[in-house]
């Protein structure tokens, strides 16, 4: 079943690893995971971006028209998938530096529930007062940082020592990858793809 660990990795992440690690399921099960958990942020910054309005400080509400908010909820979306299947691709590489060789099944599933935490702060946007949002988000980076230290020992078989240090390496490239994204976000929108503003 989709999802069936999702649970396990809030609650009892050490043991949920050892489970995954015993139990490997297919590249398409993580990928569905994806799939499914990058609905939560893509939807949500839909619904609050026409519905209710993002507002920052004392300042007016601010609300994109339907489908500028439909175009950028559907870009978030490919990019948070990419962005995933991108991480795995990398942590597959920088492995073999570090004489582990995991598979892409086992890639993907490290990365994808090491993000997780980080979709699920989607449903903050629910709240879209930007404290709250950037509150939650920090909380989110912490436990997916967490998650990939902790799991990494487990699903790639490293001694600890060596997972403290690859696993920072992987969390510096996937940083480099976050600013690459950013980068292409910036040049998309600077192309006139970007928000259209409801005017009150």
């Amino acid at each position: 079943m989709i999802l069936n660990h999702l649970v396990g990795i809030y609650t009892h992440p050490k043991e949920e690893w050892q489970t995954i690690d015993k139990r490997h399921e297919s590249y398409f099960y993580a990928l569905s995971h994806i799939a499914v958990i990058a609905l939560i942020p893509a939807l949500v910054a839909y619904y609050s971006s026409v519905h209710t309005g993002w507002s920052i400080g004392a300042g007016e509400l601010i609300t994109l028209t339907q489908q500028s908010a439909m175009m950028m909820a559907i870009g978030m979306y490919a990019g948070l998938v990419v962005g995933v299947v991108a991480l795995a691709i990398l942590i597959r590489e920088l492995a073999k530096s570090f004489d582990a060789e995991p598979s892409l099944t086992q890639s993907l599933e490290l990365a994808a529930y090491t993000a997780t935490p980080l979709f699920m702060v989607g449903f903050a946007g629910l709240y879209p007062e930007l404290w709250f949002v950037m509150t939650a988000m920090l909380v989110g980076i912490s436990y997916s940082v967490y998650l990939l230290y902790s799991g990494v020992p487990i699903l790639l078989h490293m001694p600890e020592e060596k997972g403290f240090i690859y696993s920072s390496s992987v969390v510096t490239c996937g940083l480099v990858l976050l600013v690459i994204l950013m980068a292409l976000s910036v040049i998309l929108w600077s192309s006139g793809m970007g928000p259209v503003y409801v005017h009150n």
